[in-house]
C-alpha cells in the first residue's frame, strides 16, 4: 500500500470538517465525494445531519484547487436538494464564497454555481441570492459579471416575477448598459428582454431607458418587438412542489378544461409604483422658493412656482410626508382668478395623489369639495384637469365610494347643472373601476342620489345618471335596485335597460373570447414554455434557441382534435414552402465540364472551340448548336451547357460572328428549357451586359436578355443588372442596359419588379449619369413607368433637377396613364417568378412603417399634454411623407386606433390636426384602409357635427381622401348612420347632403346608395331649410342612381310626414298611385309609434312638445298641403295689399321711437295681426299668422313673388310689415329666419331703386331689433345680418344708424356685442365723415377692452385699430379715461397697425380722414352725393347777410326761436355732437336762442349757469366747423356752416363765457377757424364772401374777448409748423412750406392785434405763462436755428421777439419777476434770459423803458438833474456814436433812407447840435445830399408820411468811405463784441403794411376792418429792417462801451443792490453811484422782488461779457 493510499484511508476516520479542510487536496477531494454520496442517500429535510454539514460549505466552495471546488459544488448542490428552506440560514456566507471564487473558474464550475443559485432561489433566499448578485456585478472582470446576469435571467425566467421581484433587477440594470464589456451590455439587453415579458413594455421603459444611451434605446426597442405571448413559470419554490398531486391524479382531475393551477401560474399583475423608490420632493420643494411664489402678485410667478410642484411631483412614487401646508395652500390656487394658475394647481394635486396614493387619502377628502365646485368652470382645460385629477385620486385610491357619498350629496344638489353631470360622470368612472364587493356596499347610497337626478331639468344631469345606474346595474345585476327602479316610468326604465343590454352584449362576447386563451396556449407560448435559455444574451435576435421536443411520452402521444388540425396546418405549410434556390454558381474548371460532357458533345466540338482560328470556332459553335437542338433530355444538362458556352469560347470572343452564336446557343437554352436555372442567368448576365453596349451584337444580347426574363422573370434580371451597370467603367453598358430595360417594362408591365428599387436606380445612377444618352435612357424608362403606374410616381422625383424635371413632364406627356389598359406583351414561364412589388392596384410600392409605429408614439398620443400630442400626430405625418405617401397596413391598426382618439380631443385645433393626418394615411394606405381603419369612419363622420366651419371643411377634406382610396359604397352604412343621429347638427347635416350629392352625380348607376334613401327622407322634413333643399338634391341624386323601382322597394322604411314628400317627389314616375295605399297604411300604423318616440327623445319639455307638435301638422293635412286649397283660389283674384284705409302717418305718431329694443307686448302683437287683417290679402295674412313655420314661409314667398307689382303698396304698409319681421325675429325658427333674411335684402333693394328712405319710425321699429339679434348663436344667420345691417345703413344712412349701433354695444348678448363693435369698425373706415360728430361715443368700444370675454375684447381693439386708421393720433381724445392696462393694449394694436398700414403702402394712420376731406374739395358735388346725408340734411332757411355786418353779431330772431323738441341745454350739447346735421342745427337753433336770453338776463344769472358747459359747447362746435365747411364745400347748401359761425359768434360775445374756454379747446378752434380762412375754395362757396367776413369778424371777437393769456399762448405755439394731417385738402400747387407760410402769416396777424393793445392790458395777462411759451419756442429752435432765421428775415421768430420786446418794454426790469415757469437755474441758461438782458440794455440805452417806479416820476429826468456831469459826457459819447452810424447808412444805398429819417430825428431832438461840423471831411456832393435828403423827410413828416415811403431820386454818392480816420472809430461795424441780434425794439409801423405786401389775400385776414391805414404804398424793402436792427446795435454798444476818450464806463447794478456785478477789465474802479438811475438799466420794483429775489440775484449783470 503507498504512502497515498495509507493517507486517504487515515483520513476517512478523521471527522468530516478536518477531511474537508485537509491540506491534502486529494483527501479534500474523496471528501466532497463521499459527502456528495451521502448526501444524496438523505431523503427526510429534517434530518440533523443536514443542520450539521451546511457550515462546512462556506469553506469548501472557495477551494483553491479547481477539482476540489467542483466537487465540493457537487455536494452543495446535493445538500441543497435533500434540505428544505431552513438550510436558508447558511446562504448569505455561501453565496458569497461562490461570488467571489467560483464565477471565474472553468466553465464548469460556472455552470454548477449557476445551478447552486437557483437552488438556493428554490429554498426561498431570493434575497440572499439577489444580495449576492449585486456584488456579483460589481466585479471588475467582465468574465465574472455575464454569468451573474444570467442567473438572474435563469430565475427570472423560470420562477417568475413572483418568486423574484423584479425591483431590484431593474435597479441594478442602468449599471451595466454603461458596462465596458460588449457581452455584459448584450446579457443586459437580454435580461431586460425578460423582465419586459414578465413586467410588461410599458413599466420596464419608463424605468430603465430613460437611463439608457439612445444605441441602446433603438436596440431594444427593435428587439421588443420580438417579445411575444404569455410568460409563465416552468419551475416551483420547494414549498410549492410539496402541496403539487401526482401527475396522474392532477390530468384525471384537471379534465379538460383550465385547471386552478394554470390560472395561479398566470403572469402577475405588477405594478409600476411597486418598482421604483420612494422620492422625497419636500426638501428640493422649499429650496425652490415654492413658499414664496405662491404668495406672488403676479399670476406668471405663482404658475411657475406651481409648475415647479407639479415637476416635483410627476415622479412615479413620493415618498410620505407631512403636505398638509402644501394643500391649503393648494386648495387657495385652485380659486385663483387665472385659470392658468388655477389648471396647473389641479395638475399638481393629481400628481400628489398619483405618488403618494394611500398616503393621500386625507387630503384628497379635505379638497374633495371644491374640486367638485370647481367643475361649474367652462373653460376646456379647467375641466380637462379636473377630470383627470378627480379619477386620479380614485384611482390611486386616495377616494373611496364610501368616504364620498356626503360629498357627492352636495354636488348633485348644486345650482350649476355642469357640476352636477359631470360629477355623475366622475362618479360613474369610480364605479365602472370598483370590484362589485364595493359596489354592494354602497349602491344603497347611491341609487337615490342618481334616482333624484332623473328627474333634472338638463339633459346632461339625466344622461350622467342614467349612466351611473347603468354601471351599477352592470356589476350587481338588476335584483338588488329592483326595489328603487319601481318609481321609475316605463320610459325610463326602457332607456335604462337599453342602456345596460348594449353593455350586456358586448361584455360577455369579451369573456368568451378570453377564457380559452388561459385554457390553451399558442404556438408562440408552447414554445416558450418549452425553450430552454440558458443565457441571457439568446434573448437577442438571432440568438434564439430551438424550441426542444417534448420530453413526456404522454405529451407526444396525446392526439386531440386540435392537434390533429395543428399537425395539418403544418404539414401544408411545409409543403408550401420551398427550400430557396441557390443562385450563386460555384466555380468550375475546364477539365471538370469537359468531363462531365463526354457522353454529350464529342471532344472534337470541343477541341474546335479551343482553337486559334475564328473560322474553326465559328464552325464549332454551330456543330454545338444542331448538337444541343437534337438533345431530347435538355433539362437535365442545362447548367452545364450553359458552363461549357460561358468557358468556350467564352465571353471574351473577340468575333462578332461567334458571339452572336454564342447568344443564340444561350437564347435557345433559355428559351426550350423547361426550368432555366437562375445560376445560369448570372454565368451569363455579366457577357451579355457587355454584348448589349456593342452594336453589333446589341440585338441578339437584348433579346436573350428577354428570354432569360420570360424563364425567370425580368425581376431577378433587373436586380443583378443594377449592379452590373452600376460598376460597370463602359458608359455604353449602362445606357443601352436602360434601354433594354424600356423594351423589358413594355413587354412584361411593372407587376414582376421592385418599383422602389427602380425608381431609386434611375434617380441615383441613371438621371445622375454624366452622359447625356444615360439620362435620356432614363427618361424614357420613367415615361414608360408612367404610362403603367399614373402619375403618383412624380412624387418619388421631387428632389429631381428642375431641368430633368421638366424633361421628365414631357416625357410623362408622351406616354400617358393607361391603367388597366396597359396590358403586358409577355408572360412568365416560371411558377417562382411571382408578383414580387409590395404596391397596390397602382403598382407602386409601398412602405411598411410597422416600425416605425413605436408604442412610445402611440403612448404619446394618448398624453394629456396636448403639446405632446400635437407632436405626435405631426410624427405621423412626417412618417407618411418619408414614405412617399404610400405605406402598407402593416401595424397600421394600433396608429389608427390611437388617430380615432384624437377625433374627441378636447382640443379642436388637434382634432383638425388628426383629420388631416387621418386622411393622408387613408390616401397612402390605399383600399387596405378599410380593413384596418376600425370604425374610424364614424368618428371622423362625427366632427361634421361642429358648429364650426374650418372644422367641417377638414372633415370634409378627410371624406374626400377616403373616397380616393376605397370605394364610396364602403362608405354609405356609415354615412347613413351619422345622418340618422339626432345630435348631428344641421350644418354638417347639409355640407355632408352636398358632398354626396357631388360624389353620387359621377355615377350612372350605384344600387347601394339606397341605404341613403331613409337618412335622406328624413331630413327633407328638418326645421333647417338648407338642410331640405340639400337633402332634396341628394335625394334626387339618389333616385337616379338607384332606379326608380329599387327606391319605392324600399319606401317601408319610411314613416310619417317624410312619406308624404317622398311620394310627391316621385310624381313624375307615374306609379305613385300603385304603392300610395299602402305607404299611407304604413305611415298610419307607424303614427303612434313615432309620436311615442319623439316625445322619449324630448322629454317632458313644453317648448320641445310644440316643436314636435308643430313639425307633426303636416302629416294630418298632408293631402291638404299637396295642392291649393279652394279658399285660396277664391281670394287670389283679389290684390295683394290694400291700402285703401291706410293712415302711415297716424301708426307712425304713437310710435315711440327708442334706440334700446324691447320685445312686442301683447297688446302690440293684437294691434299688428289687426292691421295684418286690414291690409294685407286672406290668403296671405293667412299665412304668415299662421303658428306653423312653414305656412310663413309660404306666406313669404307669396309676397316675394309679388313685390315687383305692389312697391307702392308696400312702402305704405312697411311698418307693419316691419313689425311682423321683428316678431319673427323673436322667435327661434331658423327655417322662418333664414326665409325672412332671403326677403329683407331684396325688399330693401326694391325700395332703394325707388329712392325710398327709411322714416324715423320705420327705423325706429326694426333697427332696434336687428342690432339685438346680429348676435345668433348660428354663424349662418349671423352672415346675413351683418349684410342686411350694412344694406340699410347705406339706405337710412350711418349718421341716423349711429344710435341703433351703439345701443347694441349694451346687449347682454356678447354675440350682439361683437357684432356691433365690428360695426362700428366698418363704420369708421367707409363712414367716418358721416359719424364723425359722435366719435365721443367711442368711449362706450373702449370700455370693452376691460371685458372677460376675448373675443369682445379682440373685437373692440381691431374696431379701435381701425379709427386710428382713419383718425390716426386724434382717436385718443375720444377713449375716454382708460386704465394703464386698457392704454398699453391700445398703444401696441395701434403700433401693429402702423406697421400693417406700411406693409401694405396705405400711408400712415390718419391719413385717411384728410385725404376723406381733400377728396371732398376736390371732387365737389359728387362725392357730396355719396354722402347721402348731406344733401338732405343741409336744408333750410339761409343766414341773413346782415348777421355777419355788425360787431356786435346781432342774430335773425327766426334763428333764436325755440327748437322743437329740444328741452334741454344737454340735450342739445348732444344733439350737436352726436346728432345728424339736420339734428345739429336744431341744437344749435336752441343754444342761440339760451345765449339770447342770457344776455339780455340783467343779473346774469342764467349765464352762470352756462359758464360750466361753456367749453364743452366751443369743443362741439370746433369739431363741427371742420365738418360742416366740408359738407358745403362739396356742393351742400352752407346753412350749417352759418349756423356754426353763428352760434360761436353768439358765445364769443359774452365775455364771462368767452373767458371760460379752455386753451385746448381754444387752440383747435382758432386752428379750424384760421384753416377755413386760408381755403381757397371758400370764396368760391355760396355765400362764400360773407362766410369770410363772418370768419374774420368772429376771429377779432374770439381775440378780444377770450382769455388773453391762453389767447398769446396758443398763437405762439400755432407758430409752429402744422401737422400735415390738419390741413382739410392738398394745394394743387403750393407745397406744405408754402401753406405753412401762409398759417404762419395769418398767426403773426393775431398777435400783432394783441400786441398793439398789450399796454392796456398788461396786468390782464399772466405774463409768466407767456414767458414760459415762448421760452419754449426758442428751445424748441436752439440757438443754431434763430441764427439761421434771422438771417433769413424768418416773421415768426421776429414776432416772438416783437412780443417779447413789448413785454419788456412794458414791465422793465420787473419782467425777470415772471419767470417762475422758466427753468433759469438750468445749465446752459435758457435762451430767453439772454434776450430779456439784451432787451433791457437797448430800451435802457434808448430810453424807452417803461418807468418800474411810481406812475409820473421821470427817472431820467431826475438822474440829469442829480448829476448833470456825467449824463453830459455820456451824451456827447452817445450822440457822437449815433452820428457815425447814421452817417455810415445814410453811405449806404439799402439803408440810406432810414438813415436820413434817424439824421432828422436826431435834429429834432437835438436842435442845437450842428450835424453838419461833424462832415468836414467829407466831400461837397455828400453833405448837399444829406440836406436835400433832410428836407424831403421834413416835408414827408408834415404830410404825415412815414420813412418807408421815402424814395430817393438818386441814390447817395460814394464819397464818404467808411475807412476814414475821424469816423472809424465811431462806426459800431467794427466792433465784434455782440454776435446775438438784437430784436426790435418796438412795433414799427410798417409790420402791418410789410404783411399786407407779402400777402395780398388781405380779405381773408382777420384784421381787414381794423387795419385801415392806406397811406404807406407797397413794395418797401428789407432794408428797413436792417437799419432797425443796425440802430439797435449801435445803442447797445455805446451804452456798453460809454465814453472812449475816457474809458470810464458806469457800473451795472442789478435789483436795487449797492455792490456792482461787473467791470469791463481794465477799467478803475468809479465811485458808487447813490441813484440807480445813472446806471443805464433801471432797478426793479417790488413787485419783482417779492418771491424771487434770490433767484434773480444768480441772473447775469447783463455785460458785454455774459452776453
Amino acid at each position: 500500500m503507498s504512502e497515498e493510499e495509507k493517507l486517504l484511508k487515515e483520513a476517512k476516520k478523521l471527522p468530516w470538517e478536518d477531511r474537508l479542510l485537509h491540506k491534502n487536496w486529494k483527501v479534500r477531494n474523496e471528501a466532497n465525494v463521499d459527502l456528495a454520496c451521502l448526501l444524496d442517500s438523505i431523503a427526510d429535510p429534517k434530518d440533523p445531519r443536514l443542520r450539521e454539514f451546511g457550515p462546512f460549505f462556506r469553506k469548501t466552495v472557495a477551494d483553491s484547487n479547481a477539482p476540489v471546488q467542483e466537487k465540493a459544488l457537487d455536494a452543495l448542490i446535493a445538500y441543497l436538494r435533500a434540505a428544505d428552506a431552513d438550510a436558508g440560514r447558511y446562504a448569505k456566507e455561501v453565496c458569497d464564497s461562490i461570488v467571489a471564487k467560483c464565477l471565474t473558474g472553468r466553465p464548469k464550475t460556472v455552470e454548477k454555481a449557476q445551478a447552486i443559485f437557483m437552488l438556493w432561489v428554490e429554498l426561498e433566499a431570493v434575497d440572499v441570492f439577489l444580495d449576492a448578485m449585486e456584488k456579483a456585478i460589481k466585479n471588475k472582470v467582465a468574465k465574472a459579471v455575464v454569468p451573474a446576469i444570467d442567473v438572474m435571467f435563469q430565475a427570472m425566467s423560470e420562477f417568475g416575477s413572483k418568486v423574484v421581484p423584479p425591483k431590484r433587477i431593474l435597479k441594478m440594470l442602468p449599471e451595466l448598459f454603461d458596462h465596458q464589456d460588449q457581452n455584459v451590455r448584450a446579457s443586459s439587453k437580454g435580461l431586460t428582454l425578460e423582465l419586459c415579458r414578465w413586467i410588461g413594455k410599458d413599466p420596464v421603459k419608463s424605468i430603465l431607458f430613460e437611463k439608457m444611451r439612445d444605441t441602446m434605446k433603438k436596440e431594444l426597442e427593435a428587439e421588443l418587438v420580438n417579445v411575444v405571448g404569455i410568460p409563465k413559470p416552468s419551475r416551483k419554490i420547494r414549498s410549492e412542489q410539496d402541496k403539487e398531486p401526482e401527475p396522474e391524479a392532477a390530468s384525471e382531475v384537471a379534465g379538460p378544461g383550465p385547471s386552478e393551477d394554470s390560472e395561479a401560474n398566470a403572469p402577475q399583475e405588477i405594478d409600476e409604483y411597486d418598482l421604483v423608490d420612494p422620492v422625497d420632493i419636500l426638501t428640493p420643494l422649499e429650496k425652490s422658493g415654492f413658499w414664496d411664489g405662491v404668495k406672488a402678485a403676479k399670476w406668471s410667478e405663482r404658475k411657475e412656482a406651481v409648475a415647479e410642484l407639479t415637476k416635483l411631483a410627476s415622479t412615479k412614487r413620493i415618498a410620505p410626508g407631512d403636505f398638509s401646508e402644501i394643500c391649503r395652500t393648494l386648495k387657495k390656487l385652485i380659486t385663483d382668478v387665472n385659470i392658468a394658475v388655477a389648471v396647473e394647481a389641479i395638475q399638481a394635486l393629481g400628481n400628489l395623489a398619483r405618488g403618494l396614493r394611500s398616503h393621500f387619502s386625507g387630503s384628497s377628502r379635505f379638497l374633495l369639495p371644491v374640486l367638485l365646485e370647481k367643475l361649474k368652470e367652462k373653460k376646456p382645460t379647467l375641466t380637462e384637469a379636473l377630470t383627470q385629477t378627480l379619477q386620479a385620486m380614485h384611482k390611486a385610491g386616495c377616494l373611496n365610494l364610501a368616504d364620498i357619498i356626503e360629498d357627492v350629496k352636495t354636488a348633485t344638489k348644486n345650482k350649476v347643472p355642469l357640476v352636477r353631470s359631470l360629477t355623475l360622470n366622475w362618479v360613474t368612472y369610480c364605479i365602472e373601476t370598483s370590484t362589485k364587493a364595493v359596489i354592494l356596499k354602497v349602491q344603497k347610497d347611491y341609487v337615490p342620489i342618481c334616482m333624484e337626478c332623473l328627474n333634472d331639468g338638463t339633459p346632461e344631469v339625466r344622461d350622467a345618471a342614467f349612466s351611473a345606474l347603468a354601471a351599477i346595474a352592470k356589476l350587481v345585476g338588476m335584483r338588488p335596485l329592483e326595489r328603487s327602479l319601481e318609481k321609475l316610468d316605463d320610459v325610463r326604465r326602457k332607456k335604462l335597460s337599453e342602456m345596460i343590454g348594449d353593455s350586456g352584449d358586448t361584455a360577455p362576447s369579451g369573456l368568451g373570447t378570453a377564457q380559452p386563451s388561459r385554457g390553451t396556449r399558442s404556438p408562440v407560448e408552447v414554445s416558450d414554455g418549452a425553450l430552454v435559455r440558458r443565457s441571457a444574451a439568446s434573448m437577442l435576435t438571432g440568438k434564439k434557441a430551438v424550441p426542444a421536443a417534448p420530453a413526456s411520452k404522454k405529451g407526444g402521444s396525446a392526439k386531440t382534435g386540435g392537434g390533429k388540425k395543428l399537425e395539418g396546418n403544418v404539414q401544408a405549410k411545409a409543403a408550401k414552402l420551398v427550400e430557396p434556390e441557390d443562385v450563386e454558381p460555384t466555380e468550375m474548371s475546364l477539365e471538370e465540364i469537359e468531363s462531365r460532357l463526354d457522353s454529350l458533345i464529342p471532344s472534337d466540338s470541343i477541341s474546335q472551340l479551343k482553337s486559334t482560328v475564328w473560322k474553326e470556332r465559328l464552325e464549332a459553335i454551330g456543330s454545338l448548336k444542331e448538337q444541343i437542338q437534337g438533345l431530347q433530355d435538355l433539362d437535365q444538362h442545362v447548367e452545364i451547357l450553359i458552363r461549357l458556352v460561358c468557358t468556350l469560347p467564352g465571353w471574351n470572343e473577340k468575333n462578332v460572328q461567334v458571339q452572336q452564336q454564342v447568344l443564340e446557343v444561350v437564347g435557345y437554352i433559355a428559351s426550350t428549357a423547361a426550368k432555366f436555372p437562375k445560376k445560369c442567368v448570372v454565368l451569363c448576365l455579366l457577357g451579355i451586359s457587355e454584348r448589349v453596349a456593342d452594336i453589333k451584337t446589341r440585338a441578339h444580347a437584348m433579346k436573350c436578355l428577354t428570354t432569360f426574363s420570360e424563364a425567370v422573370g425580368p425581376g431577378f434580371i433587373f436586380e443583378r443588372l443594377y449592379k452590373i451597370m452600376r460598376e460597370h467603367k463602359n458608359p455604353k453598358v449602362l445606357s443601352e442596359g436602360i434601354l433594354w430595360m424600356v423594351t423589358a417594362v413594355e413587354d412584361f408591365g411593372v407587376s414582376y419588379l421592385k418599383l422602389k428599387d427602380l425608381i431609386d436606380f434611375c434617380k441615383d445612377i441613371g438621371l445622375q449619369s454624366s452622359t447625356a444618352a444615360t439620362r435620356n435612357a432614363t427618361i424614357k424608362l420613367i415615361g414608360v413607368l408612367h404610362r403603367f403606374v399614373g402619375p403618383d410616381i412624380k412624387a418619388f422625383l421631387t428632389d429631381v433637377k428642375p431641368a430633368l424635371l421638366s424633361a421628365l413632364d414631357a416625357e410623362y406627356e408622351k406616354n400617358p396613364f393607361e391603367g388597366t389598359a396597359a396590358v403586358p406583351k409577355k408572360s412568365v414561364k416560371s411558377s417562382e417568378a411571382t408578383n414580387v412589388s409590395t404596391a397596390g392596384v397602382d403598382g407602386l410600392p409601398r412602405e411598411d412603417i410597422s416600425e416605425k409605429i413605436t408604442p412610445s408614439l402611440l403612448k404619446n398620443l394618448e398624453s394629456s399634454d396636448w403639446k405632446v400630442r400635437l407632436e405626435s400626430i405631426e410624427a405621423v405625418n412626417k412618417i407618411v411623407e418619408e414614405a412617399n405617401k404610400r405605406i402598407q397596413p402593416n401595424g397600421t391598426g394600433e396608429l389608427l386606433g390611437a388617430l380615432r382618439g384624437r377625433l374627441c380631443d378636447s382640443n379642436k385645433n388637434l382634432i383638425m390636426s388628426a383629420l388631416a393626418t387621418v386622411a393622408s394615411v387613408a390616401s397612402a394606405m390605399g383600399p387596405p384602409i378599410e380593413k384596418s381603419s376600425k370604425g374610424i369612419l364614424s368618428d371622423v363622420l362625427k366632427c361634421l357635427g361642429d358648429n364650426k366651419k374650418h372644422m367641417r371643411e377638414c372633415t370634409l377634406a378627410a371624406l374626400d381622401s377616403w373616397v380616393a382610396a376605397v370605394h364610396l359604397d364602403k362608405m354609405v352604412p356609415y354615412i347613413a348612420t351619422a345622418l340618422m343621429d339626432p345630435k348631428f347638427g344641421a350644418e354638417g347635416r347639409k355640407d355632408l347632403f352636398d358632398w354626396l350629392v357631388k360624389r353620387l352625380s359621377g355615377f350612372t348607376d350605384f344600387p347601394d346608395a339606397v341605404h341613403l334613401l331613409k337618412p335622406a327622407a328624413m331630413s327633407m322634413t328638418d326645421k333647417s331649410a338648407d338642410v331640405r333643399k340639400s337633402s332634396e338634391a341628394c335625394f334626387g341624386e339618389i333616385s337616379r342612381v338607384c332606379g326608380h323601382e329599387n327606391v319605392m322597394k324600399n319606401l317601408k322604411e319610411i314613416n310619417g310626414p317624410a312619406l308624404g314628400i317622398v311620394l310627391e317627389r316621385l310624381k313624375p314616375h307615374g306609379s305613385i298611385h300603385d304603392s300610395l295605399d299602402s305607404a299611407r297604411a304604413m305611415s298610419m300604423a307607424s303614427k303612434n309609434s313615432s309620436k311615442v318616440a319623439r316625445s322619449a327623445v324630448h322629454g317632458q319639455s313644453k317648448a320641445t312638445s310644440r316643436t314636435v307638435t308643430s313639425r307633426a301638422i303636416p302629416s294630418k293635412g298632408s293631402k291638404m298641403e299637396l295642392g291649393i286649397s279652394i279658399e285660396d283660389i277664391a281670394v287670389q283674384s283679389q290684390a295683394l295689399i290694400s291700402i285703401k284705409d291706410s293712415n302711415k302717418e297716424e301708426r307712425e305718431r304713437i310710435i315711440v321711437r327708442r334706440f334700446k329694443f324691447e320685445e312686442l307686448r301683447a297688446e302690440q302683437i293684437q294691434d299688428l295681426e289687426n292691421d295684418m287683417m286690414r291690409y294685407f290679402r286672406e290668403d296671405l295674412h293667412r299665412r304668415l299668422l299662421s303658428p306653423d313655420f312653414k305656412r310663413q314661409v309660404d306666406g313669404l314667398e307669396i309676397l316675394q313673388k309679388g313685390l315687383p307689382s305692389v312697391m307702392k303698396e308696400i312702402i305704405e304698409v312697411l311698418d307693419v310689415l316691419l313689425k311682423w319681421i321683428v316678431l319673427r325675429f323673436c322667435e327661434s325658427n331658423t327655417t322662418c329666419l333664414l326665409k325672412v333674411l332671403e326677403f329683407l335684402p331684396e325688399l330693401f333693394h326694391r325700395l332703394r331703386d325707388v329712392d325710398y328712405t327709411l322714416t324715423e319710425s320705420e327705423a325706429a321699429i326694426f333697427l332696434p331689433c336687428l342690432m339685438e339679434k346680429s348676435g345668433h348663436n348660428i354663424e349662418k344667420v349671423r352672415e346675413k345680418m351683418r349684410e342686411l345691417t350694412r344694406q340699410v345703413i347705406d339706405m337710412h344712412s350711418a349718421t341716423k344708424s349711429f344710435p341703433y349701433v351703439l345701443e347694441g354695444l349694451r346687449s347682454k348678448n356678447n354675440r350682439t356685442r361683437i357684432e356691433c363693435v365690428d360695426l362700428v369698425g366698418i363704420l369708421l373706415d367707409h363712414h367716418a365723415s358721416e359719424i364723425s360728430g359722435q366719435l365721443k361715443s367711442l368711449q362706450i368700444v373702449a370700455s370693452l377692452t376691460a371685458e372677460r370675454d376675448g373675443e369682445i375684447r379682440k373685437a373692440a381693439l381691431n374696431t379701435l385699430a381701425t379709427g386710428y386708421k382713419v383718425l390716426g393720433e386724434d382717436i385718443w381724445r375720444y377713449v375716454g379715461k382708460l386704465t394703464d392696462a386698457q392704454r398699453s393694449m391700445l398703444d401696441d394694436r395701434f403700433k401693429w397697425k402702423a406697421r400693417e398700414m406700411d406693409k401694405r403702402k396705405e400711408g400712415r394712420p390718419g391719413e385717411a380722414r384728410a385725404a376723406l376731406r381733400r377728396s371732398v374739395r376736390d371732387n365737389g358735388s359728387d362725392l357730396a352725393e355719396q354722402s347721402g346725408e348731406v344733401l338732405r340734411s343741409i336744408s333750410g332757411p339761409i343766414l341773413a347777410r346782415e348777421n355777419y355786418g355788425h360787431s356786435e353779431g346781432h342774430i335773425d330772431r327766426h334763428l333764436m326761436a325755440h327748437a322743437g323738441g329740444l328741452t334741454d341745454w344737454n340735450e342739445a350739447l348732444d344733439t350737436i355732437s352726436f346728432g345728424s346735421a339736420e339734428q345739429s342745427v336744431e341744437g344749435m337753433k336752441f343754444v342761440c336762442h339760451e345765449l339770447a336770453q342770457a344776455t339780455d338776463d340783467p343779473e346774469g344769472e342764467r349765464v352762470d349757469e352756462f359758464l360750466k358747459d361753456a367749453d364743452r359747447l366751443v369743443s362741439c362746435l370746433a369739431d363741427k366747423v371742420a365738418r360742416t365747411f366740408d359738407f358745403s364745400l362739396a356742393g351742400a347748401s352752407s346753412r350749417s356752416c352759418k349756423y356754426v359761425l353763428n352760434t360761436l359768434m353768439q358765445t364769443f360775445q359774452n365775455k364771462r363765457l368767452a373767458h371760460a374756454v379752455k386753451e385746448g379747446t381754444l387752440d383747435r378752434l382758432i386752428t379750424e377757424l384760421l384753416l377755413q380762412l386760408l381755403d381757397e375754395r371758400v370764396p368760391r362757396m355760396d355765400d362764400g364772401s360773407q362766410l369770410l367776413k363772418a370768419l374774420n369778424i368772429l376771429m377779432l371777437k374770439i381775440l378780444d374777448n377770450a382769455d388773453r393769456t391762453s389767447s398769446f399762448v396758443v398763437l405762439i405755439n400755432l407758430l409752429r409748423p402744422l401737422d400735415p394731417a390738419r390741413w382739410p385738402s392738398p394745394a394743387s400747387v403750393d407745397s406744405v412750406a408754402t401753406r405753412n407760410q401762409k398759417f404762419s402769416d395769418l398767426v403773426v396777424k393775431c398777435l400783432i392785434k394783441l400786441t398793439k393793445v398789450l399796454q392796456s392790458t398788461i396786468f390782464d395777462v399772466d405774463l409768466d405763462r407767456i414767458l414760459q411759451s415762448i421760452h419754449v419756442y426758442l428751445q424748441e429752435l436752439g440757438m443754431e436755428e434763430i441764427r439761421r432765421r434771422a438771417g433769413a428775415d424768418d416773421k415768426p421768430l421776429r414776432m416772438v421777439k416783437t412780443v417779447l420786446h413789448e413785454l419788456v418794454k412794458l414791465r422793465g426790469t420787473a419782467i425777470k419777476g415772471h419767470l417762475s415757469m422758466v427753468p433759469i437755474d438750468s445749465e446752459p441758461q435758457p435762451i430767453i434770459l439772454a434776450y430779456i438782458d439784451l432787451n433791457l440794455q437797448t430800451l435802457a440805452a434808448a430810453r424807452m423803458l417803461t418807468p418800474s417806479g411810481p406812475v409820473g416820476q421821470n427817472h431820467w429826468g431826475d438822474a440829469t438833474t442829480n448829476n448833470p456831469a456825467p449824463a453830459m459826457h455820456s451824451a456827447d459819447a452817445q450822440l457822437k456814436q449815433e452820428l457815425a452810424a447814421i452817417f455810415k447808412k445814410i453811405g449806404d444805398k439799402q439803408t440810406c433812407t432810414i438813415g436820413l429819417y434817424e439824421l432828422y430825428r436826431i435834429t429834432q431832438l437835438y436842435p442845437k447840435v450842428d450835424i453838419f461840423s461833424q462832415l468836414q471831411n467829407a466831400s461837397e456832393a455828400f453833405r448837399t445830399y444829406i440836406r436835400d435828403g433832410l428836407s424831403q423827410v421834413e416835408k414827408s413828416a408834415a404830410a404825415g408820411r412815414t420813412p418807408s415811403s421815402l424814395l430817393m431820386s438818386t441814390p447817395p454818392p460814394a464819397v464818404l468811405n467808411l475807412s476814414s480816420p475821424k469816423f472809424a472809430p465811431l462806426s459800431p461795424v467794427h466792433t465784434n463784441a455782440l454776435k446775438t441780434e438784437p430784436t426790435n425794439f418796438s412795433l414799427p409801423p410798417s409790420y402791418g403794411e410789410e404783411e399786407r405786401a407779402g400777402h395780398p389775400m388781405s380779405l381773408k385776414g382777420p384784421f381787414d376792418v381794423s387795419i385801415t391805414d392806406k397811406r404807406l404804398p407797397t413794395g418797401v424793402s428789407s432794408g428797413t429792417l436792417d437799419a432797425i436792427r443796425e440802430r439797435m446795435k449801435s445803442i447797445q454798444l455805446g451804452t456798453a462801451l460809454g465814453n472812449q476818450d475816457s474809458g470810464i464806463r458806469p457800473p451795472l447794478y442789478v435789483n436795487g443792490s449797492n455792490s456792482p456785478r461787473g467791470q469791463v477789465q481794465g477799467v478803475p474802479d468809479e465811485p458808487v453811484m447813490e441813484d440807480s438811475a445813472q446806471s443805464g438799466v433801471l432797478p426793479m420794483d417790488e413787485k419783482a422782488l417779492s418771491g424771487l429775489q434770490a433767484r434773480m440775484e444768480r441772473l447775469k449783470s447783463g455785460t458785454l461779457e455774459s452776453l
